[in-house]
């Protein structure tokens, strides 16, 4: 994976695979660190799975043997001279936090959160998202309750009209947060 971005989507995918129903991505930019935590509620893992999430031949998927996600992203941060830290209990849920060294010359860029975001909401409607974006001083924030509250509940977050307003509103806010 290229961006941080990607590597947000492919583990808040297995938030979504492990039933999370709400699920929290902070992005943090600093000039020392940049610092992506996922939060889920969802099924969590055992001590014993925890133990092993990093090798890559450690999976719970039933259509392939290998689980090349967490394993990515520890190479990714560790190669910047970040790391990747992982809490999971049983039941309650896990929360993954990947922080990366900006200034060094492997540094993923950050790439499309605005696209991201918008893909988890399209494709999980029904899950509770929060997502907030830092950079200095300036913040970013979408949640989508709050969005359903607007919308009320005879409106999908998958509805088309909804997703194109919520990639440009995200992208807006990306721009800003450069500014």
């Amino acid at each position: 994976m290229k961006e941080i971005a990607l590597y947000a989507l492919d583990i808040a995918q297995n938030s979504i695979t492990a039933r999370a129903r709400h699920l929290d991505i902070a992005l943090e930019e600093g000039p020392e660190a940049i610092t992506l935590t996922i939060a889920d509620d969802g099924t969590g893992m055992s001590p014993e799975l925890l133990a092993r999430v990093s090798d890559p031949f450690t999976t719970t998927r039933t259509t392939r043997k290998m689980g090349l996600g967490i394993p990515l992203l520890r190479l990714a941060a560790e190669q910047t001279g970040g790391h990747v830290s992982i809490e999971s209990t049983l039941g309650v849920g896990t929360t993954v936090t990947a922080v990366f060294c900006p200034g060094h010359i492997d540094c993923p860029p950050v790439g499309d959160m605005a696209g991201t975001v918008t893909l988890l909401v399209q494709g999980a409607p029904e899950l509770e998202l929060t997502y907030t974006h830092r950079r200095g001083d300036r913040l970013s924030r979408l949640d989508t309750g709050e969005l359903r509250a607007v919308l009320g509940p005879e409106v999908s977050l998958a509805e088309p009209e909804v997703v194109l307003w919520l990639r440009d509103y995200l992208q807006e806010q990306e721009a800003l947060l450069e500014e």
